[in-house]
């Protein structure tokens, strides 16, 4: 079974010790539309550890102590357990890797880049029957799960349409360098995995393989047990969006700590103690424990 650590922060950094800046309001997370999944009365498919707590301060921010996303009360889905083509929209070093990993373990792949099909010929040929490529659109169509990896600049262009109802694993970071300034990111009020998610309002975005490099994806996975084994991190609004990465994670060879809703995410964003370091589970867990909001 996968390995997965559920983790809640001790305190918040900026509260922790007299004359550091005010604390911060945790935002609330959206209402239920009619759309979103309903959660189930059924039991946790497994037991959850969590780190000692000694400020629990979602209910500052109006949230629930435990758990604080969506969904996350409820069992995880069936779904994940016979999803088996994955669309990945974005074929550049992250996306690459994901599929090779992906057609290695028994996935057919549909993959897209912005420059059309026809420049995938070689990834493809590489990958084998089991990956093909397509536009966008097709590879939203056609996934069960679709992963994004593309620029944070071009987010708004990610089909919506396709991807209605469909968990979409979200590997962006966002470079000011490139993707320009955003004023919300700057200031701490959204999360680059919470844009996506306000952008496919009928989709299940969780946060996956964004603190990650390409290479190691496909090389430095272990066996579960392993004293080597990696720990990556997720995070989702909805347990089964949440619950697919960790199964996803494990069968590419790498333990899970899961981070909560979408509005904790930054904490593994860039420039963050735990964003592209090797870590154990306990390392990942100190590092965003001590992870400021801003930088």
């Amino acid at each position: 079974m996968p390995s997965s650590s559920s983790w809640m922060p001790r305190m918040t950094p900026w509260s922790s010790t007299p004359g550091s800046p005010p604390s911060r309001p945790v935002p609330r997370l959206p209402r239920r539309s009619s759309s979103s999944p309903r959660r189930s009365s059924g039991k946790r498919r497994r037991p959850v550890s969590r780190l000692p707590i000694a400020s629990r301060y979602g209910r500052r921010g109006g949230l629930p102590d435990e758990p604080w996303s969506r969904g996350n009360n409820s069992s995880p889905s069936p779904v994940t357990s016979h999803m088996t083509t994955i669309g990945i929209i974005g074929a550049g070093n992250i996306g690459s890797q994901v599929a090779r990993k992906a057609v290695e373990n028994g996935y057919d792949v549909v993959i897209s880049n912005s420059r059309g099909p026809e420049t995938l010929t070689e990834l493809v040929a590489e990958l084998g029957p089991k990956a093909t490529a397509g536009t966008a659109i097709q590879a939203a169509e056609a996934a069960d799960v679709a992963v994004v990896t593309v620029p944070l600049k071009a987010y708004a262009d990610v089909p919506v349409e396709p991807l209605a109802g469909k968990i979409v694993v979200d590997t962006n970071n966002y470079y000011f360098e490139r993707d320009g300034h955003i004023d919300a990111l700057d200031a701490g009020a959204t999360t680059v995995s919470g844009m996506l998610q306000e952008h496919l309002p009928t989709s299940r975005v969780a946060k996956g393989f964004n603190h990650i490099t390409a290479a190691d994806i496909t090389a430095d996975g272990f066996p579960q047990g392993d004293p080597k084994r990696r720990a990556l991190a997720t995070s989702s609004d909805f347990a089964d969006a949440s619950d697919f990465v960790t199964k996803l994670y494990d069968e590419f060879g790498f333990d899970t700590v899961n981070i909560g809703p979408l509005s904790e995410s930054w904490r593994v964003e860039r420039d963050r103690p735990a964003y592209g370091s090797r870590q154990t589970v306990p390392e990942l867990e100190a590092n965003l424990a001590k992870a400021p909001r801003t930088i």
